[in-house]
């Protein structure tokens, strides 16, 4: 007996294999890497119940997602002032953790901005399509999107607004925006980041200095050491000398995770849920989660959720080859860069390659908001696979779908 064609999942097989295999992966290092909200809680089981409600609300929302066919997803650019206010908002009247105001009435706007930006990205360069390229207006349509919402996040989240850019940066230049002017964008872009890197040396590391409570520092006094510390700071020396290292606040996260990351016996890993570590590192079971995977899975578990990552990315690269349509296709590449961005920029950090960032591994790391989103997102990329590819008569493939039992007309 085969079920309703509505009740069959879509798109890319390999993409749904990539999800589920994350949403097990979460459900096993959450449950472990919790240790320190059990002891704080008393229950046992709440954190993996919570766990796996959001992973199961979010399946329902990514396959509900994948239903709808992609040229229906143009309408997410229409949210582009709605998330804009929302941002404004959440500076003025977010709540603050660690300093930084990104959460507003329970969920963070940034996570939906993020979407929100790409499909808006995806519109414009499909709108100014000329010939192999997009026309010399579209940076300039572009620029006047995503400046107002990377000036926004990055007020209160640095990471986020270079992992925003760096995939906008992107899909402009697969889009073939001309090469003068991705020249000169990128040696503006180059500019900026070491002026931003001269100003962040620059910052005092005392909050209550006098520069913070002048006019010009104020708004920084929050934020300022936080990002000096976190790049300029000790805690970035990859292999730190015993003798003089001194565990403290500042550098415990750090310190903690690469303890959890050395602490794999020998490559093979302790197995699931025997990490030390977990009761030692702040944010284990989020920001640092890819520690934890390393520590019990050792080198081969870790490699293999950094390969089912690029193997996404990979599969959006085919998904939008095989797009008819060029929507869909700029919208999926910009999906797939995303996600992988983000997954990247968290195993930097838990390594011991980079300051430390804030950025959740996707679908992992113990989560609401960004759990829902990401699920979303991975129906979007569904949805391209299945309704995003050239009609019958430009792709042979297509051939496959034709119902069961008809026959096709005869030359006759």
């Amino acid at each position: 007996m085969t079920l309703p064609s509505f009740f069959r999942l879509k798109g890319d097989t390999v993409v749904w294999s990539i999800f589920f295999a994350l949403c097990f992966i979460s459900l096993v290092e959450v449950f472990s890497a919790t240790s320190m909200l059990v002891y704080r809680s008393g229950s046992f089981w709440a954190p993996f119940i919570r766990q796996g409600v959001f992973l199961a609300i979010g399946t329902v929302i990514c396959i509900g997602t994948h239903f709808v066919q992609c040229r229906r997803l143009t309408f997410i650019s229409a949210l582009w002032p709605i998330i804009v206010g929302l941002l404004l908002l959440t500076i003025l009247m977010g709540d603050e953790t660690n300093g930084a105001s990104r959460w507003l009435f329970g969920f963070q706007p940034s996570e939906f901005a993020k979407g929100i930006l790409v499909a808006t990205i995806a519109l414009i360069l499909s709108r100014c399509r000329e010939g192999n390229g997009v026309s010399r207006m579209a940076l300039r349509y572009v620029l006047a999107f995503t400046l107002p919402v990377v000036a926004l996040i990055g007020k209160e989240n640095v990471s986020t607004a270079v992992l925003i850019s760096g995939v906008v940066y992107l899909m402009m230049f697969v889009a073939g925006i001309p090469r003068g002017q991705m020249i000169k964008l990128t040696l503006i872009c180059a500019v900026l980041g070491g002026l931003g890197l001269l100003g962040a040396k620059a910052l005092p590391t005392d909050s209550e200095a006098p520069f913070y409570q002048s006019a010009p520092g104020s708004f920084l006094k929050h934020r300022g050491p936080t990002i000096h510390n976190r790049v300029f700071g000790k805690s970035l020396v990859i292999t730190p000398n015993p003798d003089s290292l001194v565990v403290s606040d500042k550098n415990m996260q750090v310190v903690h995770a690469r303890i959890a990351v050395a602490n794999n016996n020998h490559g093979l890993g302790l197995m699931p849920g025997n990490s030390v570590e977990r009761d030692y590192l702040p944010q284990a079971y989020s920001d640092f989660i890819y520690a934890i995977i390393a520590e019990e899975t050792g080198i081969w578990g870790a490699s293999i959720v950094l390969l089912l990552y690029l193997i996404l990315l990979y599969r959006c690269g085919i998904i939008a080859n095989r797009c008819g349509q060029d929507f869909p296709a700029f919208f999926v590449m910009g999906l797939g860069v995303l996600l992988t961005g983000q997954a990247l920029l968290n195993m930097i950090v838990a390594v011991g390659l980079g300051p430390v960032t804030g950025q959740t591994l996707p679908l992992i790391s113990r989560g609401g908001t960004s759990t829902l989103i990401t699920c979303a997102y991975i129906g979007m990329i569904q949805s391209v696979a299945w309704s995003g590819l050239p009609k019958k008569k430009d792709n042979p493939a297509a051939a496959d779908d034709q119902p069961q039992g008809e026959e096709k007309p005869s030359a006759d």
